[in-house]
């Protein structure tokens, strides 16, 4: 995996690609079909089976997780300890991270998976200082780094599997701090409408 180096393997960590930015990151995409549809190859651990994340894709989205034939570039789902994943397409056996014991539920893979393919963290939107107060005091170094994204027009989604969920005091909606975040049910109707189509996992990055 290149210069890849996990960062650590707390729950809804990236992997940093250190060699390059996610951002304006042509080669960190998934080749699109001539149909429209993003072809992403896996392997799964022999823990696994396919997963009810992988098939909300596939009925969702224009996302298809492959099993592998021969294809150098491939996702390697594996169990250990911890989540996590790399941000887009880094090239050859790219892990993602389930720990079978907390991560395999369909929200949490939800979000690695989005996370390869090319997706931060809401709560790293480059505008995310008008919707939520980041309590610096409470938060891993790193995790909540803001991104040059492009949000795509789309409003800010508390709802968004990728956004992480309320712990100790360290992400509170605003104006609302009432107001529920981070859910693990399964990708929100905001997280669908990013990767219909697909033109928006390529304009994401």
């Amino acid at each position: 995996m290149g210069n890849c180096t996990r960062a650590n393997v707390t729950l809804f960590i990236l992997f940093p690609h250190v060699s390059r930015s996610a951002m304006n990151c042509t080669e960190c995409l998934w080749p699109k079909s001539t149909d429209g549809t993003v072809i992403v190859p896996y392997n799964f651990s022999s823990n696994y089976s396919k997963s009810v994340a992988l098939q909300e894709y596939e009925s969702l989205t224009c996302v298809r997780f492959v099993p592998r034939a021969n294809e150098t570039d491939f996702l390697s789902i594996v169990s250990d300890n911890g989540c996590a994943s790399f941000l887009g397409k880094v090239g050859g056996d790219q892990t993602v991270q389930l720990d079978s014991y907390g991560c395999i539920y369909r929200g949490s893979s939800s979000m690695k998976l989005n996370h390869a393919l090319g997706f931060y963290h809401e709560q790293s939107r480059s505008d995310r200082d008008d919707y939520v107060t980041i309590h610096t005091e409470n938060i891993i170094p790193g995790n909540f780094n803001k991104a040059d994204s492009n949000n795509l027009g789309l409003e800010y989604d508390y709802s968004s599997v990728m956004h992480y969920q309320e712990w100790k005091p360290h992400i509170v909606p605003k104006p609302d701090p009432t107001v529920p975040i981070g859910q693990r049910d399964g990708l929100s109707i905001l997280d669908v409408s990013k990767l219909t189509g697909c033109i928006n996992v390529v304009s994401l990055l």
